[in-house]
C-alpha cells in the first residue's frame, strides 16, 4: 500500500489534457485511501486516481475548482453522504469497475449539485432491478449515464415508477434481498430459468373442463395456453381451470362448439337413443 501524501502528489504528472483543463494523474499508485488532497490547493480541474485501490470515497478536501473525478478500477464500495459539499462544482464521475452493489450506495451522489455525467459500468449495481430508472430519479439533472444519454421519455418513467417513498424504499430492499457480497451475479435467474414446471396427465374430466375454458378465454394468450396442454396431453401443476361439474358447458356441447369453431368435419355422436332412432333411415315397405 502506498500513502497519498503530499510528496506523491508534488511527485505525480500535471498538465493541461486534452480539453485544456489542469490535470492531476494519480494513476496506478496502490493508493488505498484518500488523503492529502488538500495539498493541491485546488489547482486542478481534473484528478485521475484511476488504477488505486480505494475502498471508500471519503476524507475529501473542499475543492471548489474541481470539475472532473475519474476513479475507475478501485475498491470502491462506500460514498461519503456529504460529498457534495466538498466538490460543489464536479460535473463529471466516472466510477467505472468499482464494488458499488446495492441502489443505496448511489444516493450520496445526489448531495452533488452539478453533476451531469456518471459512469457506473462494471459494478454489481448495475444488474439490479430498475436500476438506471432509480439513478434518473435520484440524480434528476443527470445528462449522461453509463455514456447513454439521459432521454425525457426515462425522466418521466422513472417518476411514475418512484411516485411515493413508498416505492423508493421497497425498491432499496429488494436490492439489498437480491444480491449480497460475494454472491454470484444473477445466480437467483440462473436457478429460475432452470426450474421445469411439474406436470400431471389430465384425466377426461380435465381434458373437458380445458376445453371449456378455452371456449370462456378472454384472451389469445389463455387460449394458445390451453390449447397446447389441450394437445400434449400434459397438464402443467400451477394451471387453473374450472370443475367440471360446475360447468355450464356439458362435454357434448363443448365438443359441439370446437368442431364448429375449428373446421366442422368431425361427425358428433347423438345425445340418446331416440336421436339414433331419428336419424335410422325408414324401413323399406314390402309388397
Amino acid at each position: 500500500m502506498v500513502r497519498l501524501t503530499a510528496d506523491l502528489i508534488g511527485k505525480c504528472p500535471h498538465f493541461f489534457n486534452a480539453i485544456k483543463e489542469r490535470e492531476l494523474d494519480l494513476r496506478g499508485n496502490k493508493i488505498a485511501v484518500i488523503e492529502n488532497l488538500g495539498a493541491t490547493e485546488d489547482q486542478f480541474d481534473t484528478i485521475d486516481l484511476s488504477d488505486n485501490e480505494i475502498v471508500k470515497l471519503e476524507n475529501l478536501p473542499y475543492l471548489n475548482r474541481l470539475g472532473t473525478l475519474i476513479i475507475n478500477n478501485n475498491r470502491i464500495t462506500r460514498i461519503n453522504p456529504n460529498i457534495g459539499e466538498f466538490l460543489p462544482k464536479l460535473h463529471t464521475l466516472v466510477l467505472t469497475n468499482n464494488r458499488l452493489v446495492n441502489l443505496v450506495e448511489i444516493d450520496p451522489l445526489a448531495s452533488l449539485p452539478k453533476l451531469r455525467f456518471l459512469s457506473l459500468l462494471d459494478n454489481n449495481i448495475t444488474k439490479k432491478p430498475n436500476y438506471r430508472l432509480y439513478v434518473i430519479h435520484k440524480l434528476k439533472l443527470l445528462h449522461v449515464l453509463d455514456f447513454k444519454k439521459v432521454k425525457s421519455k426515462e425522466r418521466l418513467e422513472a417518476a411514475n415508477l418512484f411516485a411515493s417513498k413508498e416505492v423508493e424504499e421497497e425498491a432499496r430492499k429488494e436490492s439489498a434481498k437480491t444480491f449480497t457480497p460475494g454472491e454470484v451475479p444473477n445466480e437467483p435467474e440462473v436457478a429460475e430459468e432452470q426450474q421445469t414446471p411439474k406436470v400431471v396427465a389430465p384425466t377426461p374430466e380435465q381434458i373437458i373442463a380445458i376445453k371449456a375454458a378455452i371456449l370462456n378465454s378472454q384472451t389469445l394468450e389463455e387460449v394458445a395456453r390451453l390449447e397446447k396442454a389441450l394437445k400434449s396431453g400434459l397438464l402443467p401443476a400451477d394451471l387453473q381451470i374450472p370443475d367440471h361439474d360446475s360447468g355450464t358447458n356439458t362435454a357434448k356441447e363443448i365438443d359441439d362448439k370446437m368442431v364448429s369453431d375449428d373446421q366442422n368435419e368431425v361427425d358428433v355422436e347423438p345425445n340418446n337413443e331416440e336421436e339414433q332412432r331419428n336419424d335410422e333411415p325408414a324401413p323399406m315397405q314390402q309388397d
